[in-house]
């Protein structure tokens, strides 16, 4: 069972669907307790940083305790954003700090929000990135991306004005930037990646 976590803020159906399509046993999990035994857990997430860890927050434990257990993690757009410590968007909120380092805004002369599709400069040949190429083109929509204190955990940047941190890897964790569940086929074949690595 591939638990999507449902905290109030993230395009459930989407997600849920795009997983439906490469084959995984999806479920939309709100209650914490549910996600004992999910083979893997997906994280999205759609809005501001603060408002995501007030109604994340019931979910802290129990997902610190997957990530500690070694479950494969995935975080979406907000959903990656949260694994840092802290956000110049909500400076008086606390991120998970699964990851060090912040989140930073959009250099001013660019479009904000950056929205539309956008080419990957891949860092690091992950698991994730199976049958993905340099250049490959993926959906965005966000108006600040995190910036990691150990840049070995980037797995792929993208170019708006600034080099982008658009996915990270972390032991069994990987988040993105982009969404894959509206990126086509591309998109599709991270998600199926993901899926492989939860029956491994």
């Amino acid at each position: 069972m591939i638990a999507i976590v449902n905290y109030g803020m993230g395009n459930l159906f989407s997600i849920y669907n795009a997983l439906d399509r490469v084959g995984a046993d999806p479920k939309i999990i709100a209650d914490p307790k549910d996600l004992a035994g999910a083979d893997g857990i997906v994280v999205p997430g759609v809005g501001a940083f603060g408002s995501c860890m007030e109604q994340l927050s019931r979910f802290e434990s129990v997902l610190r305790k997957a990530f500690d257990d070694g479950v494969p993690m995935f975080g979406i757009c907000i959903g990656m954003q949260v694994l840092f410590e802290e956000s110049e968007e909500s400076p008086e909120a606390h991120g998970l700090g699964w990851i060090e380092g912040k989140v930073v805004r959009l250099p001013e002369g660019v479009m904000i929000p950056q929205m539309g599709w956008n080419s990957l400069s891949i860092k690091r040949p992950v698991q994730m990135f199976e049958g993905i190429s340099d250049g490959d083109m993926f959906y965005f929509v966000h108006s600040y991306y995190g910036l990691p204190k150990d840049r070995s955990v980037i797995a792929a940047t993208t170019e708006h004005g600034v080099e982008v941190t658009a996915a990270v890897v972390k032991d069994n964790l990987f988040a993105t930037q982009f969404h894959p569940e509206k990126s086509g086929a591309k998109g599709l074949k991270i998600l199926e990646n993901f899926v492989r690595s939860t029956r491994c």
